[in-house]
């Protein structure tokens, strides 16, 4: 996944994982032998909202400008996305996000004066976003968004390794398997199933049939 930073000293930065064609790193088993990250920062140390105590707080909306994000009203013109969830802390150890969340922000506070583990940042939050309008790459077969559910299709990259692609055939690989329901446990998926996927969640072992 492609990574950049354009932050300035005494910002308050917001990471973006964003929509893509491809998502990586969900391992597969077969049973027959064998979201772009940018930064953008903000020039004051305190968030730039006028609409609540929290930047981007839940049903808020941001614009979109290459790779600055900025809260604005949601009935605002530029208004881009809203955020459906919203959660503290890291998002590693935060509840997930919803599943049609199409992309990701990464509120962190660049150069505090604390910072447990210094890289110059503290983080503050990520808010689960949902574009106002089409395309929706986290949809199911959307082919993108941050997360891997059921309804996605997906194909092989490498030995013990699938990408996410668009079900409609319009990425820039054709879909190859289509996870068609989330488990427990391998024993659990259907008997067709010729994939597993680790989609992560309560249920972490995407089934998946041959397209």
């Amino acid at each position: 996944m492609r990574k950049w930073r354009c932050a300035r000293v005494g910002a308050l930065l917001v990471a973006v994982v964003a929509a893509a064609p491809v998502l990586t790193g969900c391992q597969m088993t077969e049973r027959r032998g064998t979201s772009g990250e940018s930064t953008a920062a903000y020039a004051s140390g305190s968030p730039p909202s006028s609409y609540g105590t929290v930047f981007l707080e839940r049903e808020e909306c941001s614009a979109r400008a290459e790779d600055d994000f900025r809260e604005v009203p949601c009935t605002s013109e530029k208004a881009a996305a809203r955020v459906i969830a919203r959660h503290g802390g890291r998002q590693s150890d935060g509840p997930r996000c919803p599943a049609r969340t199409d992309f990701v922000l990464h509120i962190t506070q660049a150069r505090p004066s604390v910072d447990e583990d210094g890289d110059g940042t503290v983080p503050q939050g990520y808010a689960c976003m949902r574009n106002l309008e089409p395309p929706h790459p986290g949809d199911p077969g959307g082919g993108g968004g941050p997360l891997t559910i059921t309804g996605d299709c997906v194909y092989r990259s490498r030995e013990g390794e699938v990408k996410e692609t668009a079900c409609d055939g319009s990425g820039e690989r054709a879909p190859q398997f289509r996870i068609t329901t989330a488990v427990g446990r391998r024993s659990e998926c259907p008997s067709a199933t010729l994939l597993y996927v680790q989609v992560g969640g309560e249920r972490p072992v995407g089934c998946a049939r041959e397209l």
